[in-house]
């Protein structure tokens, strides 16, 4: 081929790509190591603390409930972390997955801004929790273990510990949050596909579910309360273990695929964001597209900002207080330092479920505590109405929990059109709503309520801890 002929026709693949409204990878593309941003933190978190003694404590205190592979995971300072070729293999089915430029959400809103997704729907559990799920049961498969317990919400991380767990020869136990439960029964019935059992929790089945439904046989239930449950079953069989879907380092470490996957699309298209979004309910979805963008920022000096929403229902970052509290409802975790609203907060019957929690992940709350991410918080209803205008455009039914992505990237565009500029934007569409149809018929009812949490709440429910600050 001539070389003017070959110039010119990479210059025409070149431009293509640029306009291409969906930037992919191959498989040889895809990452073969997390990334670690505890590498590169300028303040490392605070240690954990045992429940009773108030002490610092090692490693070897989490081995009850965890593997040894996934607690060295948990405590590393290593920037790169490699992931198992068996690991690797799985990915594959789904990854690496689609970054889009959103052409008509843009033409849709009218902004000068450009917007991009990466979609991490497109697989077995619809959302971005199987990039965990596989990495975890993995491990406890390797360490000998038999049987995994662990919690869900809105049925996205049980869905994807389903398979994963299925596939290496593991029985899973789910305790569902109850609202969940009664909400979603799909989400039951796919977990039930991939052979786990799923319990609604508060349950009768642990000491921890009991006592809750001594004080309220009506509870809604929890993710904390959920949390206790699986912990107390895992914590009785030496060949049972715990599993965590958001806040662990170790699974927020797996979930930084997703923005190394980013940051290689984003390259082809000689674009790089301004801001990056991701919903928060305990930090790994947001923290896995955002850190890899955060270690430019550190190392290298970029200045994209990293922002995050949560629900004004359950507004950790917002209005919580850093402090030691426990993971769980019952007090079976670690003190850990963290943005929480307490541990026996009760959060509204929104349908975000995955982000009804009340803390949010050590490492994200250290971050902003330094002032290196933001958080904002938003109604319901506004969201929902995001996450229409978005599948209007799109194509893409969002998850409840992504309509707060979506709501924060269309508000940095309307802001930019209103300072007169254009900006990148950037966020994590972190699965899809396919299973929460119900939800969007009570949003079209006009039957969807908004709650904000005071102040005034906040403090009611922290004036019940008495952890150190």
């Amino acid at each position: 081929m001539p070389f003017l002929f070959m110039n010119f026709n990479n210059h025409l693949i070149t431009k293509a790509m640029k306009k291409s409204a969906k930037i992919t990878l191959s498989e040889k593309e895809m990452p073969h190591q997390w990334y670690n941003i505890q590498a590169d933190m300028p303040n490392k978190p605070l240690p954990p603390l045992h429940p009773v003694t108030r002490e610092p404590i090692g490693p070897e205190a989490l081995s009850v409930v965890f593997p040894m592979e996934l607690i060295k995971q948990e405590v590393s300072t290593e920037r790169y972390i490699d992931i198992p070729e068996e690991v690797i293999n799985l990915y594959k089915i789904y990854r690496p997955s689609p970054l889009y430029r959103a052409i008509n959400l843009e033409k849709a809103l009218g902004t000068k801004s450009k917007i991009y997704y990466k979609y991490e729907g497109g697989n077995y559990s619809g959302s971005h929790k199987a990039n965990t799920a596989i990495a975890q049961a993995y491990y406890n498969k390797k360490e000998g273990i038999k049987r995994i317990t662990t919690e869900t919400g809105a049925g996205q991380w049980g869905s994807a510990m389903s398979f994963a767990c299925h596939h290496f020869g593991l029985e899973l136990l789910v305790f569902m949050v109850k609202v969940s439960y009664n909400q979603k029964p799909g989400r039951k019935l796919l977990m039930n596909v991939y052979n786990a059992k799923v319990v609604p929790s508060p349950s009768t089945m642990t000491v921890s579910g009991r006592k809750v439904l001594e004080l309220d046989p009506d509870s809604p239930g929890s993710l904390g309360i959920a949390i206790s449950e699986a912990m107390e079953i895992a914590a009785q069989d030496p060949y049972t273990k715990y599993s965590l879907g958001s806040v662990l380092n170790h699974v927020i470490l797996h979930q930084t695929i997703i923005g190394q996957e980013a940051l290689l699309q984003l390259a082809k298209t000689d674009d790089y964001p301004d801001v990056v979004v991701g919903c928060f309910g305990g930090g790994s979805n947001f923290s896995g597209i955002a850190f890899p963008f955060l270690r430019e920022n550190l190392v290298n000096g970029r200045k994209t900002r990293l922002l995050t929403i949560e629900p004004s229902s359950c507004p950790k970052l917002t209005k919580g207080k850093f402090m030691y509290d426990f993971g769980d409802s019952a007090g079976m975790t670690p003190l850990l330092p963290m943005y929480t609203l307490g541990h026996n907060f009760i959060p509204e019957k929104i349908h975000a479920g995955g982000l009804r929690y009340h803390g949010a992940g050590v490492l994200v709350s250290q971050l902003l505590k330094d002032g290196l991410i933001e958080a904002r918080a938003k109604m319901q209803r506004e969201c929902f109405e995001a996450g229409v205008f978005f599948a209007r455009s799109e194509g893409i039914l969002p998850a409840p929990e992504s309509n707060y992505a979506i709501a924060g990237a269309l508000d940095e565009a309307r802001k930019a059109d209103l300072e007169g500029v254009s900006k990148t934007i950037l966020f994590n569409l972190s699965g899809h709503g396919h299973f929460d149809i119900s939800a969007y018929e009570k949003y079209f009812e006009n039957n969807l309520p908004d709650h904000e949490m005071t102040t005034e709440e906040v403090g009611t429910a922290l004036a019940k801890l008495d952890f150190p600050d």
